[in-house]
């Protein structure tokens, strides 16, 4: 009964901590989606250069788009002329965070890391989408600009952007947040204060063991921060948990698989190679300058980066509790949804619906 109690506690102090942020994080992505058109982005990728490469790695990073629902996009824009370059920069930079990952971070594990991790997306992004241009240079292939006119939304901008931030946001990446969470109170409670401490004179084989984990696995850029925080407060070293927050978001065997087949061999491994040596670099970066060196520092129900105790977080608590109803409904939503679907006449290769994406993707 301690046990669970323990991990009742450990859940609730990281929901907490991180819920006033993501609600803001949410909101800020449904103004993005709404009062951005979606052929902006694409406007300026197309052009097989340095500044399309920059250009894509800067208008990724604010989008809240996980490693699986960053691949169907950059297939798209590749269709809509971008460079290889650019499909690349987007590719890599987008899903290890976003918006609402951003102000999460820095909710759970300090200003340090919430600059850290854009900094580094934009920096691999930027590599990758250079070395792709470099080793794949005169590959592309010219495609029809396909400018297919999208249905015009209608209603209040308001709504909308409400209805996305909180229902169609929730819908997509709601399951992959609760495991993060469940998974973070789970390694509080379950995994011995001793055992990363085992690796605690080489940081370099933590960030090894990491990556041959997170690369497979799927794990959005939000779910992954209390996961990597939790795993500091066992012992890894910040560098490790850098490690979990950019190589697991950015990929996993699903998007491989998929860009391999819609960019070739020779782009998934550049692709995966940056990665993998990128998010090395910074861990390594990450533990010279100390960063994040202060969360492991603090034990016991307080949680990460000093976090109070659920009950005196009032704040927080309410917050809380407006995210786990509207988690709630939209994952009781998503279950209708598909159930309804696949009933009827979905399944298609035109369907868009949030059940047919998922297992499409």
């Amino acid at each position: 009964m301690t046990d669970i109690q323990n991990f009742l506690v450990s859940l609730l102090a990281v929901v907490n901590a991180m819920s006033p942020y993501l609600l803001l994080g949410f909101f800020i992505a449904g103004v993005l989606h709404v009062y951005v058109p979606g052929r902006f982005y694409a406007r300026y990728l197309s052009r097989d250069n340095k500044l399309s490469v920059v250009w894509a790695a800067l208008l990724g990073i604010p989008l809240p788009l996980c490693s699986c629902g960053v691949t169907p996009t950059a297939v798209g824009l590749k269709k809509e002329n971008a460079s290889n370059g650019a499909v690349a920069s987007f590719l890599i930079a987008t899903p290890q965070t976003g918006i609402d990952s951003i102000l999460a971070t820095f909710s759970l594990m300090g200003l340090g890391f919430a600059v850290v991790r854009p900094v580094a997306a934009l920096v691999t992004g930027v590599c990758g989408g250079l070395l792709v241009n470099r080793l794949m240079r005169g590959s592309d292939e010219a495609h029809s600009h396909e400018a297919a006119a999208q249905e015009a939304e209608k209603g209040c901008r308001l709504w909308r952007v409400l209805r996305y931030a909180y229902v169609d946001m929730l819908q997509d990446i709601g399951p992959r947040l609760v495991v993060g969470l469940l998974l973070a109170a789970l390694i509080n409670v379950a995994v011995p204060d001793e055992f990363f401490l085992t690796f605690g004179s080489q940081p370099l084989l933590q960030m090894l063991a990491v990556l041959v984990i997170a690369v497979p696995m799927y794990i959005c850029s939000t779910g992954s921060i209390p996961v990597a925080a939790a795993l500091i407060m066992k012992g890894v070293s910040p560098g490790a948990a850098l490690v979990m927050l950019m190589a697991g978001p950015a990929v996993n065997l699903g998007s491989i698989l998929v860009v391999k087949k819609a960019m070739g061999s020779r782009f998934t491994a550049i692709y995966l190679s940056v990665i993998v040596v990128f998010s090395v670099l910074f861990g390594l970066l990450v533990n010279a300058l100390g960063i994040g060196a202060n969360i492991g520092a603090v034990s016991g129900h307080a949680g990460c980066c000093g976090l109070e105790e659920p009950t005196h977080n009032v704040f927080g608590t309410i917050c809380s509790c407006l995210l786990i109803a509207l988690l709630a409904i939209s994952l009781v939503a998503r279950a209708f949804h598909k159930h309804e679907h696949h009933d009827g006449e979905c399944g298609g290769a035109t369907c868009h619906c949030h059940a047919c994406h998922d297992n499409h993707a």
